[in-house]
């Protein structure tokens, strides 16, 4: 990493740092890689380390920063994509989509969730959970609403329970003709078990892409999943929203 000291420049001297800084990770860093303590940053650049820690808590918020508690400040991994809007049309799992099945359960749908679902919330109806992994970092917890009629054939005796489960629910759901699907995406707050899964704080930001799945009959399935927000990006074109994967330069 240089020593250029950043110039006089009318904006904020912390903000112009943040711009320095970003294109040294560019240079001269690669994903996972632990940034020197802000006493020796802040020598490099010569500047106040109240000035260091607002440029690098900016960068956080980017996404480019990750602190993580016992080792200090690394470099982020790329943005996970996930489309919104896209003309892509696929069940849950099929294919290579990202996502680990790690279980399932039968349960009553939450408030949110009946009304996506109609008829169909009036019973008990699979919960798939799944988790997205980049860079051995999880982005992105999803809850997966099946009813029980859209997959009459599971057999709970094959996969009683875990990620097996979850997997036989998947396989069923993909045996059906989809018709289409739509989606939205609404910035909202980390909750508790979406905080602990995805190593952030209760509160925090984080992107909430709801999707439903539709056949002939009706909605056969409806998808919650969370994103952490410093993850992902939003990028706007022809085929919709789609949060996209931003590439970055490692050395």
């Amino acid at each position: 990493m240089g020593t250029t000291q950043p110039e006089t420049v009318p904006e904020p001297k912390y903000w112009h740092l943040k711009t320095v800084l970003s294109e040294a990770l560019d240079r001269d860093f690669a994903v996972g890689e632990v940034l020197p303590n802000e006493r020796e940053l802040a020598a490099r650049f010569g500047v106040a380390r109240a000035t260091l820690r607002q440029a690098l808590e900016q960068l956080e918020l980017e996404g480019r920063l990750q602190r993580r508690r016992g080792v200090g400040t690394t470099v982020a991994p790329p943005r996970v994509g996930v489309a919104v809007g896209g003309a892509r049309q696929g069940w849950p799992g099929e294919g290579a989509d990202g996502w680990e099945a790690v279980d399932a359960a039968e349960a009553l749908p939450p408030a949110a969730v009946v009304g996506l679902l109609g008829d169909a919330a009036e019973q008990p109806v699979h919960t798939v959970r799944r988790t997205r992994v980049t860079h051995g970092q999880s982005v992105a917890a999803e809850l997966l609403y099946v009813p029980t009629d859209s997959v009459p054939g599971l057999s709970a005796i094959d996969a009683p329970a875990g990620p097996a489960r979850a997997r036989a629910v998947l396989r069923e759901l993909q045996r059906l003709t989809l018709e289409g699907q739509d989606r939205s995406v609404e910035l909202g707050s980390a909750r508790a078990d979406d905080a602990k899964e995805l190593d952030r704080l209760p509160g925090a930001p984080v992107l909430v892409v709801t999707t439903r799945y539709f056949t002939a009959a009706g909605t056969a399935a409806v998808s919650v999943a969370t994103y952490r927000a410093d993850t992902c990006r939003l990028t706007f074109g022809d085929s919709g929203v789609e949060i996209a994967h931003e590439d970055r330069a490692a050395s």
